[in-house]
């Protein structure tokens, strides 16, 4: 019995020092099992298998398409390949949509809001609730400010801002599933989840609305669409006219929106400079501000923990600039840009091209801005942070 031991072992010390040795390997018979170096795929592609995934994905295709007797199909290979090498980026909002996701992607979204009856934002990749609309399906479902989507009609591949307003983009009357995770915080992992059954309308939020409280005008931008700084200068020269010394701009809870539509509005308060810098792969440009101002009034920007993307950019300019008093809570830190490039192959990546910084050259990303009056959330009943911020804004007329 140890003479077997011994050759059984003797057989696997051979085995494991000729691996890879070509000339023994051909001596001993099994020539079959010699990958030629100057076959090696890995050496067709940009790079060596030293720094290239490609390089090294590729020799071990050429062995397992030359030598090994299994098969594998191409499309769930890829997949599998990129969701792994995805899930070993720093980058949480890199994502590789197949071709059938993809499509989805793309669906056009209707111009009417047709949906659950809620706003939506990003954290991380991941789509959550922002607000939900009163007297909504959401709402009636119990729905909470901070559910994270995590699946719709039973579908968890990962849903960002964009695929699940897509998603819920449907007809009038449609029946929709929404899973949603509910942890402690926008940061917490796993928490409860709770499975809602949701009949599609149509939902038209105002995205800004504005009045006067004593002589403080009080405008509240609810998300940065392509008409806000429109609308925000009308609501500015409507609460002029009414008497209004001071402003108070309300944006808790706005998930950002368009950038150009954070400078636009920037630029109503702030004559001349820079509003953002992006930091990009070729450098770091500016974006200025346009000249065309609409009002000198003492602004306070008005901010939250759910204060986002370009929302931030439009608090910071304010900031940086010395054109408004930041009150509230430091923002949420959503300071990068996504973009989805399409792949040769089929699909697309969707994956961080740029990040922002403030007009001083100060990080948002992960950061977030901090305000320089300082207001807890406190009791949204009687909205306390609103309170102090128009105390604030009194506070910075003169005379």
């Amino acid at each position: 019995m140890a003479v077997v031991f011994l050759c059984v072992c003797a057989s696997f010390v051979v085995g494991f020092l000729v691996r890879g040795n070509e000339a023994l390997l051909e001596r001993l018979g099994f020539d079959s099992l010699v990958v030629s170096a100057e076959n090696n795929p890995g050496q067709t592609v940009t790079g060596n298998t030293y720094d290239s995934i490609s390089a090294r994905v590729a020799e071990v295709e050429g062995v397992v398409d030359s030598d090994s007797l299994d098969t594998y199909d191409l499309d769930d290979a890829t997949k599998r390949v990129l969701d792994s090498f995805v899930a070993s980026t720093a980058d949480p909002y890199l994502t590789y949509y197949d071709q059938d996701r993809y499509a989805a992607y793309l669906q056009e979204t209707a111009r009417s809001y047709t949906g659950i009856g809620v706003l939506f934002g990003e954290y991380r990749g991941q789509c959550y609730a922002v607000e939900v609309f009163p007297g909504s399906a959401a709402e009636a479902a119990g729905v909470q400010v901070g559910d994270f989507v995590a699946a719709i009609d039973g579908d968890r591949e990962g849903w960002s801002l964009t695929e699940t307003v897509n998603a819920l983009a449907r007809e009038e009357g449609s029946q929709v599933v929404v899973t949603w995770r509910r942890p402690g915080s926008l940061e917490g992992e796993g928490g409860p989840e709770v499975t809602t059954t949701l009949i599609c309308s149509e939902y038209r939020e105002q995205n800004v609305e504005s009045r006067l409280v004593g002589e403080v005008g009080y405008v509240k931008l609810t998300q940065l669409t392509q008409s806000s700084d429109a609308l925000v200068r009308s609501a500015i020269v409507d609460l002029t006219a009414q008497g209004a010394r001071s402003l108070v701009l309300d944006l808790r809870d706005n998930p950002g929106g368009y950038l150009t539509s954070a400078v636009n509005v920037a630029s109503l308060f702030v004559q001349s400079g820079v509003i953002v810098q992006i930091n990009t792969v070729d450098g770091t440009t500016n974006k200025t501000a346009s000249g065309d101002v609409a009002t000198d009034l003492p602004v306070v920007a008005l901010v939250n923990q759910n204060t986002a993307g370009a929302a931030e950019v439009l608090t910071a300019a304010l900031q940086d600039n010395q054109r408004a008093t930041v009150a509230g809570q430091t923002t949420l830190g959503k300071g990068s840009v996504q973009v989805v490039r399409e792949l040769s192959f089929g699909g697309a990546l969707r994956y961080t091209a740029a990040t922002y910084l403030t007009p001083l050259g100060h990080d948002i990303q992960n950061v977030g801005i901090v305000p320089t009056v300082s207001i807890p959330a406190g009791d949204t009943s009687s909205d306390e942070q609103l309170t102090v911020a128009i105390e604030t804004a009194q506070s910075l007329v003169a005379g």
